[in-house]
């Protein structure tokens, strides 16, 4: 099978990606998730004229010519209105957010009055109609598209949603990734390890990479290098229903690498395995009863680049969340040689000079075994396939990853 393009096979697997279903979850639930439609107020805000500063409602033409001598005829607060009606020389205490009084077209702030006692004041200054006043509707009126589909629901939109008098929201479902890890060697952190094992790292940075575009994760855990142990798996992550399965190692060509075999006799339909890209060239994409299965290398370098490079991208889109890697110029801080058919995707230290020019000097080995470089890399230099090889000072393109 000839390796598939790195941008073929991001197409094919993007192929028919639409967003989730929608549900309706409590707004105490929905910070993070993505509105499923345009959201309408229910209500006005403010549904009355309110005072906007603590001082005294009054009538402008009254305190026109200061000083003004007023007599105070009630008080008005938040959730407590007067009820009279504010008459030619009268003012009304009242308090921000307290209902405008009858007859009332103004507020003087308390700081430009002086309480003379018994219930008279003076207006050391005016105010003009309107003068520190939330009309009715200033915020929003009811009826009036507040969110537009598609709107990642931070704490200003969530605000906004409680104040339009929403309890609950229709978000797009999350999708849900169910991993699989294979292999004899591996054992969890934390464990002794005997004669030939290893630790399994690479589900830790998968299901980083699944949430931070909003996905929820089943790990199901490690499989056996058995036919029957990675079938049990698959098929409960096809019961429970999840969107995309991962599985980690075992899609190489090796005589332990049984996923491919396995998820086919399942009744995957396999659209393609391996791309021609490094790290990542056995990397498998097919269709099993409406699940997307996606087969990640075992390497964990290359399983964290191609979660970045392909999985986020096909959560985002299930999830409804607008997704782009991060692009940059750069100059090369090493000469690097020339580049073969893979389309590489080299660790590189990026830094900005003091002379604004950002440098990007890749590591010296790139052995995808190597998780310290990787965690040390900003970002990956992108290599297309047979690019000439490049000198010092050169320009490139950078994946940065952080």
């Amino acid at each position: 099978m000839a390796l598939v393009p790195v941008s073929e096979a991001l197409a094919r697997l993007l192929d028919g990606v639409e967003p989730l279903p929608a549900e309706s979850v409590a707004l105490s639930e929905a910070f993070e998730r993505v509105l499923a439609g345009p959201l309408a107020a229910l209500r006005t805000q403010p549904p009355f004229d309110a005072s906007a500063m603590d001082g005294y409602a009054l009538r402008a033409d009254d305190v026109a010519t200061v000083p003004a001598r007023l007599a105070v005829v009630g008080t008005a607060a938040a959730g407590h209105p007067f009820q009279g009606h504010v008459g030619s020389g009268e003012a009304v205490r009242i308090f921000t957010g307290a209902p405008l009084p009858a007859g009332a077209d103004a507020i003087v702030i308390q700081e430009n009055v002086r309480d003379l006692g018994e219930g008279l004041i003076q207006v050391l200054e005016g105010s003009a109609p309107g003068r520190h006043i939330r009309f009715t509707g200033l915020d929003f009126s009811e009826g009036e598209i507040l969110l537009k589909k598609g709107r990642i629901l931070d704490a200003a939109a969530l605000s906004l949603a409680a104040s339009a008098n929403h309890p609950r929201l229709d978000v797009v479902r999350r999708p849900l990734v169910a991993i699989i890890a294979t292999g004899d060697e591996l054992l969890p952190p934390g464990s002794d390890l005997g004669p030939g094992k290893i630790i399994a790292s690479n589900a830790f940075g998968v299901v980083a990479a699944a949430r931070s575009v909003g996905a929820d994760v089943l790990d199901l855990g490690i499989a056996s290098d058995n036919r029957e142990a990675i079938a049990a798996l698959i098929r409960k992550a096809v019961a429970a229903r999840a969107d995309v399965l991962v599985t980690l190692g075992g899609a190489s060509v090796g005589d332990h690498d049984l996923v491919n075999d396995v998820l086919t006799s399942e009744g995957m339909k396999l659209d393609f395995w391996r791309i021609a890209m490094r790290p990542g060239k056995p990397l498998m994409f097919g269709r099993l009863q409406g699940v997307r299965c996606i087969g990640l290398p075992g390497n964990p370098v290359a399983s964290i680049v191609c979660s970045q490079l392909f999985l986020k991208p096909l959560l985002a889109g299930l999830g409804g969340r607008p997704f782009q890697q991060v692009m940059r110029e750069a100059t090369l801080g090493i000469a690097m040689p020339a580049n073969d058919r893979r389309e590489d995707y080299v660790r590189a230290v990026v830094l900005k000079e003091d002379a604004g020019r950002t440098v990007a000097t890749p590591f010296g080995v790139q052995d995808s075994s190597m998780l310290k470089t990787l965690a040390d890399a900003d970002g990956l230099i992108v290599r297309a396939p047979f690019a000439p090889a490049a000198q010092v000072g050169d320009t490139c393109t950078v994946l940065m990853l952080r």
